[in-house]
């Protein structure tokens, strides 16, 4: 009967492939990502059947191989309800991924009571157990382990993709299957599928795949990004970390994990590098915390608590150690267990295996280091790991290998420098899905030459997700996901946090799902404006924000038409300088011929002589679209020569407008809005507009 238990999901959930076996389902979702765990699960609830191929036995990523169930939130998913917005998980973060930060806290009480932080982490607002985290994460996927509708295969990896025989010269490719192996027994296997997202950690099935694909920091030609240098240097990524958790003990309780055989003997073991205090200088003066300060290293990610209390540090409380760089009043940077001596992408599988190995021996090191030096009363809680010594089974993962997508999110539509006096960054007109860290996170490596923005460059807006970015440029029946999506070295450091990625997979799992429903593929889909508005009202309908709005939630009952016609550019934030949309404030005349020329696509008409005496040429922002609207013979003015732009519309008004426009639609787009004298309020006229948008591409 298949169960779990202690994160971990029984045998008979499991299917190991034979030698030579081959698999077909409707979507093939390679890797172990937090993404890859999104789009499978996204594609289920979709009724479709999925192959799940790891590299673990748990799914989750970031949360539970990687061991850091500490979830990096922007500041905006932290942000507290008042007078004028939300909380911010009811519009930073889809309705699932709402759902299962509620699961987290319910499996993880404090003291018997749930808390809306069960670890009490210093750095992160949500932090659980990786065993607490896979629990949540399985749980939503044993109704289709049990029906058969998810296949899921562990401890593989992608060897090469099958591609589709052409009998022409083309230059894209179109993926079927790909061919895998089982990374214990050596058999081989392939899964064909209607669609692949390639999910892995590392961006590996570019890699086997040839699928055109950048590694580390490209050159100022390939992105157009202009802090970037002339030549490429790939060798600059970020660093990776072993993650470890970590237990107080009572006094003389500590438990040693054990000194390393090279310890102090080789550079990524270099002794002068650990430090267990923790350094802040304010002013001129330094100040130091130590391991178990308040607002120490230890406390940094806390997973696990027994006080209510969440400043006071007990016997029995859990941590992962995830340090990287923090200033030291006499020896510059001190470091912990962030592996910055090497990198991952672009290596050969040994040579990469080698990096892994000392960087886990590093974490190792860190920890006996901690155990000497100070703070002997840790325990390794490899119980939480399913390791032996606390040390998470994979590195966490910052940088990938990324495809060259159809679109390439840069620098320039995600730091502030760009957006001055704004409040977001870069909308995408195909966005799919929104993310936010208050900071472009470069955890750069030891190799000479890292670019490192300062000041307004590196303080990184709201932004949003193209679904242009999950496509590959010359490859079909493949999808993007995880941090090989078309971001550039710089931008992955934003994109690649916790929430956002689960975004990705989202995002990723619906867009997948829609090319097998439609059988188009996912470029034609996101070059298509009637299907990809009709993936965007998809996406929507289903709570997931593709604009950032911070007073509608993704529970609003015009969430999906407000969503819809703000990715479409049609209606609007109201002031740049703020997330609101204000759904119950009024509509100007001159803010509704807007929209409504936006909507039809008509060509806007500037006479010399102005048709209102209120309307004047160079003087009303809005003066193309009246008169546009005024020459189609679809309004009128209010008497003696004046059209009133600023007067609020009523209900009545749009209505009448509405049927000049699109006559055959105009019952329809007014069910369940009553056509009184009521003023038109923004989420009114996103309602009625948004059935015209449908109307008019017929979707």
């Amino acid at each position: 009967m298949v169960h779990q238990k202690n994160g971990l999901l029984s045998d008979d959930a499991l299917t190991r492939p034979w030698d030579g076996a081959s698999y077909e389902c409707s979507i093939a979702v390679v890797g172990g990502s937090t993404a890859a765990y999104m789009a499978a699960l996204t594609a289920l609830k979709l009724k479709l059947d999925v192959c799940l191929v790891q590299p673990q036995r748990m799914v989750g990523g970031q949360f539970t191989a990687q061991a850091l169930p500490a979830s990096d939130d922007g500041d905006l998913l932290r942000h507290k309800a008042d007078l004028t917005t939300l909380n911010g998980e009811e519009f930073a973060i889809s309705k699932s991924q709402r759902l299962f930060r509620r699961r987290q806290r319910q499996l993880q009480p404090v003291a018997g009571q749930i808390v809306e932080d069960p670890g009490g982490s210093w750095v992160c607002p949500l932090s659980t157990t990786p065993v607490a985290a896979s629990t949540a994460l399985n749980e939503k996927l044993l109704p289709y382990l049990k029906s058969g509708k998810l296949t899921l295969i562990p401890y593989a990896e992608p060897t090469s993709l099958v591609l589709a025989a052409t009998g022409n010269e083309t230059s894209v490719r179109r993926v079927t299957g790909v061919m895998c192996q089982d990374t214990k027994t050596k058999h081989a296997f392939t899964v064909y599928a209607k669609v692949v997202v390639e999910a892995t950690d590392l961006g590996d099935l570019l890699e086997v795949g040839d699928v055109p694909s950048r590694v580390g920091q490209e050159a100022r030609s390939e992105t157009d990004e202009a802090i970037l240098p002339e030549d490429a240097r790939p060798q600059c990524q970020q660093s990776f970390t072993f993650d470890v958790l970590v237990e107080r003990t009572q006094p003389g309780k500590g438990v040693p994990i054990g000194m390393p055989t090279e310890y102090g003997r080789v550079p990524w073991l270099n002794l002068h590098e650990f430090t267990g205090d923790f350094w802040v200088r304010k002013n001129t003066v330094w100040k130091k915390r130590d391991f178990f300060n308040a607002f120490g290293i230890f406390r940094y990610r806390r997973l696990l608590r027994r006080s209510l209390y969440k400043k006071t540090i007990s016997p029995g409380d859990v941590a992962v150690i995830n340090w990287g760089t923090s200033s030291h009043p006499e020896r510059g940077q001190c470091c912990g267990n962030d592996y910055r001596t090497g990198y991952l992408v672009g290596l050969d599988r040994s040579e990469r295996q080698q990096q892994i190995a000392r960087a886990r021996t590093r974490t190792q090191a860190y920890i006996h280091f901690l155990q000497t030096n100070g703070s002997p009363d840790l325990k390794p809680r490899g119980d939480l790991t399913w390791t032996k010594d606390g040390i998470a089974l994979e590195p966490y993962i910052r940088e990938a290998r990324r495809g060259i997508a159809m679109t390439t999110i840069r620098h320039e539509d995600v730091a502030a420098s760009f957006f001055p006096n704004q409040a977001r960054a870069r909308t995408f007109n195909d966005t799919l899905g929104i993310g936010q860290y208050h900071y472009l996170d470069l955890h750069g490596n030891l190799v000479d030459g890292h670019v490192s923005p300062t000041g307004k460059d590196v303080i990184a807006l709201p932004f949003t997700l193209p679904a242009g970015a999950l496509v590959p440029i010359n490859t079909d029946g493949l999808v993007l996901s995880a941090k090989s999506i078309g971001t550039t070295h710089i931008t992955n450091a934003a994109y690649r946090m916790h929430p956002v990625e689960w975004a990705i997979g989202e995002a990723g799992g619906f867009l997948a799902a829609f090319s097998v429903w439609t059988g188009k593929q996912p470029r034609e889909i996101v070059r298509n404006e009637s299907l990809l508005r009709k993936l965007q009202g998809f996406l929507a309908r289903n709570g997931i924000p593709i604009v950032w709005f911070d007073d509608v939630s993704h529970t609003d009952q015009d969430f999906e038409a407000i969503q819809v016609m703000a990715a479409a550019g049609i209606i609007n934030s109201e002031n740049e300088k703020n997330l609101h949309f204000r759904p119950y404030a009024s509509v100007s005349r001159a803010v509704v011929c807007t929209a409504l020329v936006s909507l039809l696509g008509l060509e806007k008409n500037t006479p010399a002589q102005p048709s209102f005496r209120d309307v004047q040429l160079g003087q009303h922002w809005a003066y193309s679209n009246i008169e546009t609207l005024k020459a189609k013979n679809m309004v009128a003015g209010v008497g003696r020569g004046r059209f009133a732009p600023d007067q609020a519309m009523t209900r009545q008004q749009l209505g009448f407008l509405v049927k000049k426009a699109m006559p055959k639609h105009h019952e329809a787009a007014f069910v369940g809005t009553p056509r009184d004298r009521r003023i038109v309020q923004r989420r009114d006229l996103s309602r009625v507009l948004y059935a015209l948008l449908k109307a008019k591409l017929a979707i």
